[in-house]
């Protein structure tokens, strides 16, 4: 089993071009169930056989999930990834039937994310200190956020090129590796533009950096004894650092130090402009991404449109983004009712 597991996470990475961390949460939901068949059946892990893999041990190892307290949505994700596996083996030859599909998948517990009003999102946009070159960095980010809906791992991993100014676009790599195109506003357009000025400087002067360190250590590695101490020195900016210019492979958005911004850091940035403007909690970048599906659609945008814009393979997932509110509801009945 362990060695069917390999190949099947060989087989998501190659085949099915599942990103790293669709490949490392599969790895992780199927060895915690393959941990319960060998406590289940009193052997190791290694001592699994593809004939462990029932329908009873399936559904027990759900009721198990219920006992510790998961949630229903952590259940089916799980669920997921067994059946996915349990499609691999059956591929592979190691099972005549197909037993996870069998189970019934948890019901789910229909959530509204966290998002901003209207006013409370242009309250937002105003945080962040322009007059200083990561202010402009954090205002360009808050408004591309809510003017084109992006993920966090989308926005972190833009480069220069992925932008274009022009045509107010931005090219965007999506689950799946898709790529989609999303336009964006006026102003966010402006916030890039300023933005953009204060990156040229902030990667002239990194390169700066960089060459004044390889300098000394070229210096003190000619005044060493022979043997002793580095030998030789790289002149090459290091890994992830922005170059001078702009071109394929540079960051859009850059920290202090000239490198790309981390996903933990563009979180960690959203959360402490909203601590400043409101009282509202839960309010990440995800919730700046439900925020703008919500506006768009308040605003009569087409759902399958909205679909579009955030890159969802399926319509169903969008319809989870969206809500409709109490005021809605009262003016749809006013205007279609006869008797309103």
């Amino acid at each position: 089993m362990k060695e069917q597991l390999d190949t099947f996470l060989e087989h998501l990475a190659f085949n099915d071009n599942a990103s790293v961390h669709t490949v490392r949460a599969y790895e992780s939901d199927i060895s915690q169930f393959l941990l319960f068949l060998a406590e289940s059946a009193g052997v190791r892990r290694s001592e699994l056989t593809a004939g462990d893999f029932s329908l009873s041990q399936i559904r027990a190892f759900l009721a198990d999930l219920h006992k510790r307290g998961n949630s229903r949505s952590s259940a089916g994700r799980k669920l997921a990834a067994i059946r996915a596996f349990g499609r691999h083996l059956r591929r592979e030859g190691e099972l005549e039937g197909d037993p996870a599909a069998l189970v019934g998948t948890p019901r789910q517990d229909h959530h509204l994310p966290a998002h901003l009003g209207e006013a409370e999102m242009n309250r937002l946009l105003e945080m962040p200190d322009v007059t200083r070159p990561l202010g402009r960095r954090d205002r360009a980010i808050l408004e591309l956020f809510y003017a084109s809906g992006l993920r966090l791992s989308e926005l972190v991993g833009l480069d220069i090129d992925d932008v274009n100014l022009a045509s107010r676009t931005v090219r965007v790599l999506g689950k799946g590796r898709k790529e989609r195109l999303v336009p964006f506003n006026r102003s966010t357009e402006e916030a890039v533009r300023a933005w953009l000025k204060d990156w040229e400087a902030l990667t002239l002067e990194e390169v700066q950096r960089l060459a004044l360190r390889a300098s000394a250590a070229g210096t003190a590695a000619r005044r060493l004894p022979v043997g002793k101490g580095p030998q030789r020195v790289s002149r090459k900016p290091a890994a992830g650092t922005a170059r001078s210019g702009r071109g394929r492979g540079d960051a859009l958005f850059l920290n202090y130090q000239g490198r790309r911004l981390s996903t933990r850091s563009v979180d960690r940035l959203v959360r402490k402009y909203v601590a400043q403007c409101s009282t509202r909690f839960g309010i990440s970048p995800h919730a700046l991404r439900h925020s703008f599906a919500t506006h768009l659609l308040e605003r009569g945008a087409d759902l399958r449109a909205i679909q579009e814009l955030l890159g969802h393979a399926r319509l169903s997932t969008t319809q989870r983004y969206t809500h409709v509110n109490a005021s809605q509801l009262i003016d749809a009945y006013r205007k279609a009712h006869p008797k309103a």
